[in-house]
């Protein structure tokens, strides 16, 4: 019966295969020929399959036990994983991490703390989303994410509890045709309320009703942080962008920074924090993801470089 087949008879056709004859397989697994011989026709018997010809000096993988052999350790690979993944979680490492990333933090960084990730916790699945504002927030508070890598809100959640990880700045921008950056001097923010501005909105009602740094009455409302940097650089609008995005099309001259009345010349600097519910601390692989982005955040230093230019910080509901 197929329910009997075992697996010291699975690693011992493998290792048949793999040394080439049944003493090899012997020696490797420290057992007597004999003792190989019988697991081998064993299997054979209970499965119903001639596995080998023993026809020549040495045993030769039949065609059915060539297709076997690929079943056979896919079988014994995965009993090998769940066994060590066992003792991971044994060991207080995570079944699994989830992490939602705020839609302004570089994916550089992550993309480079991801990989070295699955290097350090391979038996680990990483689960990353990306979300913007409140929608960020909502599977951290929820429990559908055990860390966030987020900026504030002007709100409090008590539930919560944060690790600083560094700033970036964020920079007002506009195509180079549009009407402000062609505006002589600092721009006031009487002639920003002009023209059309793109802000992020919220996918959640944390934040319903809710407008931050929004220096227009027009504005057009875009979940999409890509979208927005495309509708920048065809001149549907202006808005705030984080510099790592936008340095590139800044030196190309696709896109032009505002010198924005009342706002740094640097940018503004928004601050992102790895966030955690206060109940359900991060084991050790959160506890290395976090200490990895804020060790790679810093070396890499994300800045304004050149003249300076406005920061302006907009998202709304």
């Amino acid at each position: 019966m197929l329910d009997g087949v075992s697996l010291d008879q699975l690693r011992t056709f493998i290792a048949a295969v793999d040394e080439g004859s049944f003493s090899a397989a012997a020696r490797k697994l420290n057992r007597v020929q004999s003792a190989v011989s019988g697991w081998v026709g064993g299997l054979e018997d209970q499965i119903g399959v001639v596995l080998f010809d023993r026809s020549g000096r040495f045993p030769k993988l039949t065609p059915e036990g060539v297709l076997l052999l690929a079943d056979a350790r896919n079988i014994v690979y995965s009993v090998d994983t769940l066994k060590a993944r066992a003792k991971l979680m044994t060991s207080g490492v995570e079944a699994e991490l989830s992490v939602v990333i705020d839609v302004f933090f570089p994916t550089g960084v992550v993309s480079a703390v991801a990989k070295a990730f699955a290097a350090q916790f391979p038996l680990t699945p990483l689960r990353l989303f990306v979300e913007a504002l409140g929608a960020a927030y909502q599977p951290v508070l929820d429990g559908r994410c055990s860390l966030g890598v987020l900026p504030p809100l002007p709100r409090a959640f008590p539930t919560l509890v944060s690790e600083r990880l560094g700033e970036l700045p964020l920079i007002a921008v506009a195509s180079p045709c549009h009407p402000l950056a062609k505006f002589g001097g600092r721009v006031p923010r009487r002639e920003l309320a002009q023209h059309v501005q793109l802000v992020l909105t919220d996918r959640s009602d944390l934040t319903a009703g809710r407008d931050f740094a929004v220096a227009s009455p027009m504005t057009w409302r875009l979940a999409d942080l890509s979208t927005k940097h495309a509708f920048l650089k065809d001149c549907v609008g202006w808005g705030g962008m984080p510099w790592h995005m936008i340095e590139k099309d800044v030196a190309a001259g696709t896109l032009v920074t505002l010198d924005v009345d009342e706002m740094p010349l640097t940018g503004f600097m928004l601050t992102m924090s790895a966030f955690h519910r206060a109940s359900a601390p991060p084991g050790p692989a959160g506890k290395w993801f976090v200490d990895q982005l804020k060790a790679l955040w810093q070396q890499v230093r994300i800045v304004p470089t050149g003249s300076g230019a406005a920061g302006a910080f907009e998202t709304a509901d």
